[in-house]
């Protein structure tokens, strides 16, 4: 499987929306946010408001890739990269947000979707990352181990406990 990160143009329109309509279906929470803060069907305002280019309200600049497999020409995931970290995203965000689709886990596109947007952070200057996820949420640990992750602790926020990983680039 040959997995390449690439920004949303027309050209992925249809591949966003049969991913989107995937994901919702399956009725759980889509991740990275930055996927589902505005409507995917209004494609045009979509794509306005995909990324963040100047810090605002307590938002820090980000890239969002969505993850094509190029063997199928299919979206298999997406990843938010945030350039800096404010205090929130320095205990809860990190610098990397990521999603594989339902459909296309358990298959190591994670861990391979991590590798990539680490190339994208060394291209932002960045020299270490940080990773957070869930405690009980084993798989994306293990994603993020398996690119470098190193455990500095684990946060208890309303009764759910957030792993934080720092990964050198």
């Amino acid at each position: 499987m040959q997995l390449k990160l690439v920004k949303l143009s027309e050209q992925y329109r249809e591949q966003l929306r049969e991913m989107m309509e995937e994901w919702c279906a399956a009725g759980e929470q889509i991740v990275p946010y930055a996927i589902v803060k505005s409507d995917y069907r209004a494609f045009d305002t979509y794509l306005d408001n995909l990324e963040i280019r100047e810090p605002t309200d307590g938002l820090v600049p980000d890239s969002t890739f969505f993850c094509l497999d190029l063997d199928r020409n299919r979206f298999v995931g997406a990843v938010n990269i945030r350039h800096t970290l404010n205090e929130y995203l320095l205990l809860h965000g990190g610098h990397i947000g990521d999603g594989v689709r339902p459909s296309e886990r358990r298959k190591g596109i994670a861990t391979k979707m991590i590798a990539l947007a680490l190339e994208e952070c060394r291209n932002l200057g960045l020299e270490k990352v940080l990773m957070v996820c869930d405690k009980d949420n084993i798989a994306s640990a293990k994603s993020i181990r398996n690119n470098g992750g190193v455990l500095e602790n684990e946060i208890e926020t309303d009764g759910v406990v957030e792993q934080r990983y720092w990964i050198t680039v």
